[in-house]
């Protein structure tokens, strides 16, 4: 009696000690990975976000940019991490669906990660360098069909969403415009400021701070409808490629046997945090939809992305860096 007792215990003290650990939950600083360069659209909205998640917790968001491999680097780090809750990612649309066709990957984007929410969903945007002359989609795919492979367009890095969304512009308008990919968004974007390449398909939220100081000109968004950020840019689907359309997600993931507790708690401050005013207006003047849907949700539509952007990578014969 006394053994069957104990056996009882013991099965149940690993349930114990899990929910006796999510509600102290959390009791030191958290680390969220951002597998991108500072400065990019996903490394800015993961420290605003953060930020806001801290003061929730009571307890520091140390964001901490490990880069490398368009994004491999950081997501491989996170896919090891111990699944206590201290140790999350800000995953976007490339590291977590793109990835997986065009690299070898080290990891699962799907078994490995716990996703939590979608914090925000990105709509990219078309800019060029003010010395560019094309000052129209138009304009600009005359151009290209006038000097093919001539006119060089910044990326990333090979399969990350800027890069899919030129190629895509490319197959739409029956253009040739010349890759040159960079190790994250933020090297790609000074590249651009610099006039070393004449455009760029660049998330809104790292592109439009330029676009207002007058740095860059922004020729249309990639989103199927016009975004509330900038609503005097046209969409690149009414301005002469009808049915073009891109946007990206970004979305904090914490490592697979995160503690469902765990899970919970996260996805229920970050979405309290997403419906904050102030950072719902700060997201949407950088061109970021605030989102927050369920973690099946998410985990959903990273699956969903990995087969539509298989389709995407192997018709645009995407090869890895």
């Amino acid at each position: 009696m006394h053994r069957h007792l104990y056996s009882i215990a013991a099965a149940l003290l690993p349930i114990v000690t899990a929910a006796h650990a999510a509600e102290r939950y959390p009791s030191h600083p958290i680390r969220m990975i951002v597998p991108f360069p500072a400065g990019g659209a996903t490394d800015v909205l993961a420290r605003i976000v953060g930020q806001k998640l801290s003061e929730r917790l009571g307890q520091n968001i140390v964001i901490d940019n490990r880069t490398g491999a368009s994004g491999n680097v950081g997501s491989e780090i996170a896919a090891r991490a111990a699944p206590n809750g201290y140790t999350l990612i800000m995953g976007n649309v490339s590291s977590h669906a793109i990835n997986a066709s065009v690299f070898k990957l080290p990891y699962d984007p799907v078994r490995d990660f716990a996703p939590v929410t979608v914090v925000a969903v990105v709509t990219n945007v078309l800019v060029v360098h003010p010395s560019f002359q094309s000052k129209s989609v138009k304009e600009l795919i005359d151009m290209a069909r006038a000097a093919p492979g001539r006119i060089d367009y910044a990326s990333a890095g090979n399969g990350s969403p800027a890069h899919l969304a030129a190629e895509l512009f490319k197959m739409m308008a029956g253009v040739d415009l010349n890759h040159v990919p960079f190790n994250g968004n933020a090297p790609a974007t000074t590249s651009l400021l610099g006039g070393q390449v004449a455009l760029m398909f660049n998330a809104m939220p790292a592109a439009m701070p330029h676009v207002k100081s007058g740095k860059l000109r922004a020729l249309a968004v990639t989103s199927a409808t016009r975004s509330r950020a900038a609503p005097q840019l046209p969409t690149i689907a009414e301005s002469g490629l009808p049915g073009y359309e891109v946007t990206a997600w970004n979305g904090i993931l914490a490592p697979a046997g995160t503690p469902k507790a765990i899970i919970e708690r996260l996805y229920k401050e970050i979405v309290a945090v997403l419906r904050e005013p102030d950072l719902a207006a700060r997201y949407e003047s950088l061109g970021a939809e605030p989102l927050g849907n369920a973690p099946q949700q998410f985990a959903a539509l990273i699956a969903t992305d990995v087969r539509k952007y298989g389709e995407v990578a192997r018709a645009a014969k995407l090869k890895i860096d």
